[in-house]
């Protein structure tokens, strides 16, 4: 599979390893996190969430700009993975939240999402830049998507291993403590701490049989029981970002080592710029032109991918937490079944792409980010009419409901079948758009802009995440089925304007 790729793609692949495993370890728990801990509503949480996912791209843009302009993209990469270092620190000392610390805890813990932001953005799309740069050698200009599938591939490594770390820590940290795992609980213990009035009898009384099942006493002090569970419950969670440090350094070193075996791809075309005449000067910017409208038209199909998409960080989350039967599984775990397809998936898709160019019927990157996009809305097809038939209301009036009659609610739950297939067909979408929307980034931007260019596909991708908190609303506000409608539009309408677009899109890119 390495054999006909440039040699540095192995060592920047395993550098994005690391880092990429570090921050799932904290993505896949961090609406969740901030609920349990901060008793945050899903709508806040998710707000936070969106705006520290729309950060890592925004900064990406800043990040390619910065290393555009120094023409140092290996320093600029450096010190993105030490900032985000400083965040995961400061994320993994456990400290319990009460009403008089809330306000500038939770402002810590923004400061730190903040440094991981910032030092994703120097580092993400300036390694991105650098693999690019990788296949503008004529010898592997052919694998240039190939090479990026690959590159995804130990992405999504990271991305398998990384979401079991925070429940197995979690739960480690409750038997140390003599209790049990239970992802309601929190939710519950934030309301008893904060309304015991407002619970019904009935409610309180299938509180107090949870209380139980977890390993509390009824008959005891439960507001001290529910501040010891929450704190419990939260520090395993501090630990596991402790692994996201060690992944970040070990991200560092890998990098610091091969860095000499990488290019930097401002320098060579520095020196090949001087030679250009007049007339070549005028040639090149009319076809950089094009060059820009095209990779601005596919950037606006992926505002709308990743909107649709990283929905699994938030409604699709969440979803899990409530309307799947998960419990022996903890909801974040689910997160690990996309980036298992990604791998075993990848060289399917990697073979299957190969034999149509073998045999002359090779399918251009434009038209496949848009069948991708017919995909993502099958996945959302499936799940709108299966929230449909098994009659779905609300989130929020689906909790009500198990805390009042947690039997019936238990009996109605998805199986685990349901997410499975849900994320077959995300991912597939995935293979898709992803790697190859990076693939076609490289391939269009002008050489001098290489960071730029890329920080504005993460920018997309910002932009698609500043949206993300529009699905648990929906979530809440109305039956799901809603919910899962509105993205498979997104999805089929995105893929009609990109197979409008593919013929000149394939024109520009040749």
């Amino acid at each position: 599979m390495f054999k006909s790729h440039p040699k540095g793609l192995i060592p920047a692949a395993l550098s994005n390893m690391g880092e990429r495993f570090g921050y799932y370890i904290m993505n896949a728990v961090l609406v969740l996190f901030l609920c349990s801990k901060f008793g945050l509503d899903e709508e806040t949480s998710t707000l936070i969430y969106s705006f520290f996912y729309a950060g890592i791209y925004v900064l990406s843009l800043v990040g390619g700009v910065i290393a555009d302009k120094t023409q140092n993209y290996k320093r600029t990469i450096i010190q993105g993975l030490i900032i985000m270092t400083i965040g995961y620190c400061v994320l993994s000392v456990p400290v319990l939240a009460t009403p008089d610390n809330t306000t500038w805890l939770l402002t810590l813990t923004c400061v730190a999402l903040f440094f991981i932001a910032f030092g994703n953005g120097l580092f993400k799309g300036n390694l991105q830049a650098i693999v690019g740069q990788l296949y503008d050698n004529p010898k592997y200009a052919s694998q240039r998507d190939s090479g990026f599938q690959i590159f995804y591939v130990f992405i999504n490594i990271g991305g398998l291993i990384a979401p079991f770390v925070a429940p197995l820590l979690r739960s480690w940290w409750l038997d140390q403590n003599g209790l049990a795992y239970d992802a309601s609980l929190p939710a519950l213990c934030h309301q008893y701490l904060g309304a015991t009035t407002t619970m019904a009898t009935e409610n309180i009384d299938n509180f107090y049989a949870l209380v139980t099942s977890v390993g509390g006493n009824v008959s005891g002090d439960i507001q001290a029981f529910c501040q010891k569970y929450l704190e419990v419950f939260n520090t395993g969670i501090h630990y596991s970002f402790i692994a996201s440090v060690l992944a970040m350094i070990i991200s560092l070193v890998i990098f610091i080592v091969t860095k000499n075996s990488l290019p930097n791809p401002g320098r060579k075309e520095k020196a090949e710029v001087v030679n250009y005449t007049a007339e070549e000067k005028a040639a090149m910017a009319k076809e950089i032109k094009q060059r820009m409208y095209a990779l601005f038209a596919v950037l606006g199909i992926a505002i709308f991918f990743w909107f649709s998409f990283h929905q699994n960080g938030t409604s699709l989350s969440i979803f899990a937490r409530d309307f799947v039967k998960t419990d022996t599984i903890a909801p974040e775990i689910w997160q690990a079944v996309n980036p298992f397809f990604v791998i075993v998936l990848t060289p399917l898709v990697m073979l299957l792409f190969g034999s149509l160019s073998k045999r002359g019927k090779e399918i251009s990157t434009p038209r496949k980010i848009a069948i991708g996009m017919g995909l993502a809305g099958i996945a959302y097809l499936f799940l709108a009419v299966y929230s449909y038939y098994q009659g779905y209301p609300s989130g929020t009036e689906f909790r009500a409901e198990a805390l009042a009659n947690p039997d019936a609610v238990a009996a109605v739950k998805a199986g685990p079948w349901v997410l499975i297939l849900l994320y077959f067909f995300l991912t597939v979408a995935e293979l898709f758009i992803s790697p190859l929307g990076l693939s076609f980034v490289s391939k269009v931007a002008p050489k001098n802009m290489q960071g730029l260019c890329q920080g504005l596909w993460l920018g997309a991708t910002a932009i698609g995440n500043l949206l993300l908190w529009i699905g648990p609303l929906m979530y809440n506000k109305f039956p799901i089925w809603q919910a899962w409608t509105v993205f498979l539009v997104v999805c089929l309408i995105s893929m009609g304007v990109m197979l409008a677009m593919v013929k000149w899109l394939e024109r520009v890119a040749k």
